[in-house]
This record gives C-alpha cells, sequence and structure tokens, in this order.
C-alpha cells in the first residue's frame, strides 16, 4: 500500500486493487493524507508563531512562600477594633451553654431564656459561632432518655392486652391497608380487629373504645400493651384510656421483644397458604382476614397455651377440655401400657402465668438463663417464666404457631368505607353468654 501512495498516478482502478490486497479505502486515504506533504495554505500570524517563540522558551520556577493554614473553627478576627469578646466574657458564654439547665436546649431557647432573666451576653449568631469554634465540645450532649423495659404479668383473661397495627399490601406499589389487631395476652385470643384506610388517632381511640366496650372492661381492670407508633402514643388514646381507667404501657424504642405476641400474631396470619400477595380492594381484605381470624380464635391450637385454642381458653373451657383429653390419654395407656417406658402419658397443663420480659434477679440471671436454654425453656415469647413457674408445673411448648390448612366459620364482619364516611367493623366475639344483639352471621359480634 506504500506503494499505491508513493505513486498516485497509476492508471489501475483503485477499488479492486484495495480489495485484492484486503484493504479498507478509509485505511488507504487516512494513509494518504497522513503521508502526503503538508502545504501552507496561508500566510504564518505573527501572533501565532509569538506565542509560539513564547511557549517553547525555557520555563523558569519560581517558589512562592505558602500561605499560612487557615482554621475554618477558629473565630474570624474581629474587623472593627472593640468589638471582640474578651477572654473573660467568652468564659461566661460557655459557662451558660454548658449548665446542666441547658444541656437538652437549643441555642434559641437558651437566649431566650436569658433574656427573660435580664442577662444579654450576645447574640444568637454569636452563640453559634462559639459553639462551632469550641473544638473541645463539637456537640453539645442530648440528655439521655431512660426508657423502662416493661414487665407485664397476665394471670387471667381481659387482664392484659397487646395491640398493634399492620400493613396489608394494596393493589399497585406503595399502596396498603392497615390491620388493627387487639390481642389478648393470656388466651391469645383475638378480641377486636379492623381494617381501614389510613393509621390515625381517631380510629384508634374509637377500635380501642368499641373493643373495652364489646368485652365489658372495667375500670382498673385491664392493661393495654403496645408499641411507640403515632397511633398508639397519641394524645386523644392516651386521654381515653386514662378516662376509662385503663393502664397504657408502650415498648422501648427499636426494641420489638416487648411486644412478641401482636408480632407473633401477624405473622401466623400472614404465613397462611391463602393469605395473598396483595389485595384488590379493601373489601377483600376484609373478608379474607374475617376467615383468617375466625380460624385462629376457633380452630387454631396455640402451642404455648397446651395446644388449646384462643377460644377455648378465653372461654374457659381450658380446664374441662384439658380433663377430657387426659381421659383419652389414660385409655390409651391402660391398653398399651409398655409403649410409654417413662412414665404414664400426661397433658400439659394451662400456664398460670404469661410474661412480657419476665423479671430475673440481677444475682441470678446467668445461671438462670442458662438453665432455661438448656431445659428449652427460655423464649421472648414464652408463655412462662422459669423463675416465675410454681413447683410441679409442667414447662410449656414455644408459641411457635404450626400452620394449618383449615378455615373456620367463625366471623362475619359488616363493612363500610373507612375512607369517605370513617366507618369501620371489629370482629372477635363467640363467647357464651355474650349479648345476642351484638351478635351477627355465625355468631360474632358486629360494630359499626
Amino acid at each position: 500500500m506504500s506503494l499505491m501512495i508513493a505513486s498516485p498516478t497509476h492508471s489501475l482502478p483503485l477499488a479492486p486493487l484495495l480489495q485484492a490486497l484486503g484493504v479498507n479505502r478509509a485505511t488507504y486515504y487516512r494513509a494518504r493524507i497522513a503521508l502526503s506533504p503538508k502545504t501552507p495554505t496561508s500566510l504564518p500570524d505573527p501572533d501565532q508563531e509569538e506565542a509560539a517563540a513564547v511557549a517553547s522558551a525555557p520555563v523558569e520556577i519560581v517558589k512562592e512562600t505558602p500561605l499560612p493554614a487557615v482554621d475554618p473553627l477558629a473565630p474570624s478576627r474581629c474587623r472593627v477594633p472593640g468589638r471582640a469578646l474578651s477572654p473573660e466574657e467568652r468564659a461566661r458564654i460557655y459557662a451558660h451553654l454548658y449548665h446542666d439547665r441547658f444541656i437538652d436546649r437549643t441555642v434559641q431557647e437558651i437566649w431566650a431564656t436569658l433574656l427573660d432573666e435580664g442577662v444579654y451576653l450576645c447574640s444568637r449568631r454569636t452563640f453559634y459561632r462559639l459553639l462551632k469554634a469550641d473544638r473541645a465540645h463539637p456537640r453539645r450532649p442530648r440528655a439521655p432518655r431512660n426508657y423502662v423495659k416493661p414487665e407485664l404479668l397476665a394471670q387471667r383473661v381481659n387482664q392484659l392486652w397487646s395491640w398493634d397495627i399492620t400493613k396489608l399490601k394494596g393493589p399497585a406499589t406503595w399502596t396498603s391497608f392497615n390491620l388493627y389487631v387487639m390481642l389478648d395476652v393470656y388466651s391469645r385470643y383475638v378480641v377486636g380487629w379492623m381494617i381501614a384506610y389510613q393509621e390515625t388517632q381517631e380510629l384508634a381511640k374509637q377500635f380501642i373504645a368499641e373493643t373495652l366496650v364489646k368485652q365489658n372492661i372495667s375500670a382498673g381492670q385491664l392493661t393495654v400493651h403496645a408499641d411507640r407508633g403515632s397511633a398508639m402514643t397519641s394524645k386523644s388514646v392516651a386521654l381515653l384510656l386514662s378516662d376509662l381507667g385503663v393502664v397504657k404501657t408502650h415498648s422501648r424504642p427499636h426494641v420489638s421483644n416487648d411486644n412478641p405476641y401482636s408480632e407473633a400474631q401477624f405473622k401466623t396470619l400472614k404465613y397462611r397458604p391463602e393469605f395473598p400477595a396483595r389485595f384488590a380492594t379493601i373489601e377483600e381484605a376484609r373478608t379474607l382476614v374475617a376467615e383468617l381470624i375466625g380460624w385462629y380464635n376457633g380452630e387454631h391450637h396455640h402451642g404455648g397455651i397446651a395446644l388449646l385454642t384462643p377460644h377455648m381458653v378465653h372461654s374457659g373451657q381450658a380446664e374441662a377440655v384439658i380433663a377430657r383429653r387426659q381421659t383419652h390419654l389414660d385409655l390409651a395407656y391402660a391398653s398399651h401400657p409398655e409403649r410409654f417406658v417413662n412414665a404414664p402419658p400426661k397433658h400439659a397443663s394451662l400456664p398460670e402465668a404469661v410474661w412480657i420480659n419476665p423479671p430475673v434477679p440481677k444475682a441470678e440471671e446467668p445461671s438462670a438463663l442458662r438453665n432455661a436454654k438448656k431445659e428449652g425453656k427460655s423464649d421472648d415469647r414464652q408463655t412462662t417464666c422459669a423463675d416465675s413457674r410454681p413447683s410441679g408445673a409442667l414447662p410449656t411448648a414455644s408459641s411457635s404457631d404450626t400452620p394449618s390448612r383449615t378455615i373456620g366459620q367463625g366471623i362475619a364482619v359488616l363493612t363500610g368505607d373507612c375512607q369517605s364516611a370513617g366507618t369501620w367493623a371489629l370482629a372477635g366475639d363467640d363467647r357464651p353468654g355474650a349479648d345476642p344483639a351484638h351478635h351477627s352471621v355465625r355468631g360474632d359480634a358486629v360494630l359499626l
């Protein structure tokens, strides 16, 4: 190809020649332009020549004295003499800023409080500037908030309730429905539930009030436990419970184990095989949740309450059911005693105490927890405490719920438009002797 470029006047056609050589035409023309002599197309520019001469001249490197480093946190010099704060004034300002009574106050609160007391030290901006300049104290410490671990005990029905709100995914992304559930901790019975579009303190207040009326709760009888959600800690809910004589407690922030029974109940419902990934409408959600709550209350044999259903315990049938089961176990032992090597079969008894965070003496805490773990008695969702269980009581099984594929017929729900009219529905009372006026289809309470 170099010969072709050197003698471009050959008579051979270019295209077949390049094709025979296997050279691209663009490659040929690029090489031809690169090897051809360059001829000036215009007169030289004197300014360009001068710039080229300057650029080719040797450059003398002059070392400049570096500027002193500037501390961004150091206070700037006062431009006008006499305006700067003296060291005594600075010390007085820092003494006020770091005083114990102002440890959890903002700069504006400190400045206004001192001004009300007749003390003016400097402007608010100077307060901020001095705090930034004081590198020994980059941030004023905030007063610690000590949250007490809730230690709650339930020894009978309607003594301790736990409630929470969970999200049910709606038909599209970022849409959801809110499921309110009130649970009796001792019996695991769902005493009330509601599905609404929003999570508000007004709905929470109405939900709690109707549930208390339905269960005939008297003043001083009940403790209601919840986490620290906005609806749970709202002032309207607190005033309602105070007026009705109900004690309220809250979990510690970011500690899910302080509300274990509600969390476990939500998991049991959502792990059912018929629970969908999303609900098309709120009516569909209410219908399915009504069936699941009916199954949970009436047919689910809970591991934390001696494999009884929550309805059996809540309605006072536990002792009769356990006695009937024990009769069948005795008959089985009488028929084949050789099959029971260790001892005759004995049905587990209903736990006498259900704890949220059972108290453990500090001196015995390591050994007690170690022994409880070895014997399988220690669990945040356990129904009894190894230290508080009376002598002779059998250890209870874990409260992890085994899913069943049976759907009960225990609840009917009358629903409304929660978004527009603010109406809502509760379900969960099929106890013997309940008021028939509150019963609807299949004998369950419907409150609107």
